[in-house]
C-alpha cells in the first residue's frame, strides 16, 4: 500500500539573535525532529526516517521555510533508499522538496545521500523560491546502486528562482528509464556517485568566483547571479562527499 506524507517546517527570528520553529509537523515515514546546532544563530532540523521510505507508489513531500531574517539548517539522520514498490503495480514513488528562503534569510539544505536501489523508480524534484538577498547552501547526493547492485529508475528536477527570476533548472535520469547514453563516458563513465552544491550568497555579487575544475571530475560554474554550482562524479558515496565539502569549505563565505 502506498504511502502520502507531508513534512512541514517553518524558521522564524526568535528577537534574540537566534531562530525558532513555530511549525515543526510530519507524519508517515517523515519524522522531523529539532536537534542542536553549533552556531547560536541558527535553528537545525533533522529528517529521520521513521519507516522504508520511498517505496514505489510513495508521493512525499518537505516544505521548508526561513522567513525574513531567519537561519535553518536542514540535514538528515541517514541516507534515504529509494525501493520497489510492494507490488508489480505500484508504480514510480516521488520525493518533492518546496523550499523558501526570506529576504536576509539563510538556509542550509544538507541531507544525506539519496541511493536508488536495484528495481526502485523515484521522481525527485526540489524548487526553491530565494527572496531577494537570501542566501542558500544546497548539496544533492544521488548513489546508483547499493554495493554490488545495478541502479534502479531515478529522475531528478532542481529549479531554483531567485527575486522571482529563474537562476537555475536543472532534470538528470539515470538508470533502465533513462534516454541512452545515460552512462556513457561523455555523461557519467561508469561512476556511481553524482552530486552537486549550489551556493547562493549576497557576497558572490561582488566577488564571483571564476569557473575552473576542481579535481578530475568536478567543475565548478558561476551562474547569472550571486551564486555558484558546483557539480561532481566519483566512485563511491564517500569521496563524493569529501570533493564536495572541500568545495564548501572553500567557497562558503559565511553563508
Amino acid at each position: 500500500m502506498s504511502v502520502e506524507a507531508t513534512a512541514r517546517i517553518t524558521a522564524v527570528p526568535d528577537g534574540r539573535g537566534s531562530t525558532a520553529l513555530p511549525v515543526l509537523e510530519s507524519d508517515g515515514p517523515l519524522a522531523v525532529r529539532r536537534t542542536r546546532a553549533l552556531e547560536a544563530a541558527f535553528a537545525r532540523v533533522t529528517v529521520v526516517g521513521a519507516m522504508s521510505a520511498p517505496l514505489g507508489g510513495d508521493r512525499l513531500t518537505i516544505e521548508a521555510r526561513a522567513d525574513a531574517g531567519a537561519r535553518l539548517l536542514v540535514d538528515s539522520a541517514a541516507a534515504t533508499v529509494a525501493l520497489p514498490g510492494p507490488g508489480p503495480d505500484a508504480g514510480p514513488a516521488s520525493y518533492d522538496m518546496r523550499l523558501s528562503v526570506g529576504e536576509g534569510a539563510v538556509l542550509r539544505w544538507l541531507p544525506e545521500q539519496l541511493v536508488s536501489a536495484h528495481g526502485s523508480e523515484l521522481a525527485m524534484t526540489t524548487h526553491v523560491e530565494l527572496a531577494a538577498g537570501a542566501s542558500l547552501v544546497l548539496r544533492e547526493e544521488q548513489i546508483l546502486g547499493r554495493y554490488g547492485e545495478n541502479t534502479g529508475s531515478l529522475s531528478t528536477r532542481l529549479t531554483v528562482h531567485l527575486a522571482g527570476r529563474p537562476l537555475l533548472d536543472q532534470q538528470l535520469a539515470y538508470g533502465p528509464a533513462a534516454p541512452g547514453g545515460w552512462d556513457g563516458t561523455a555523461v557519467l563513465g561508469g561512476h556511481r556517485a553524482v552530486g552537486q552544491l549550489l551556493l547562493v550568497d549576497p557576497a558572490f555579487q561582488d566577488r564571483p568566483p571564476g569557473p575552473r575544475p576542481l579535481g578530475p571530475s568536478a567543475v565548478l560554474t558561476p551562474l547569472a547571479g550571486p551564486a555558484v554550482l558546483m557539480t561532481a562524479l566519483a566512485a563511491d558515496a564517500r569521496l563524493l562527499r569529501g570533493v564536495l565539502d572541500e568545495a564548501l569549505h572553500e567557497l562558503s563565505h559565511g553563508a
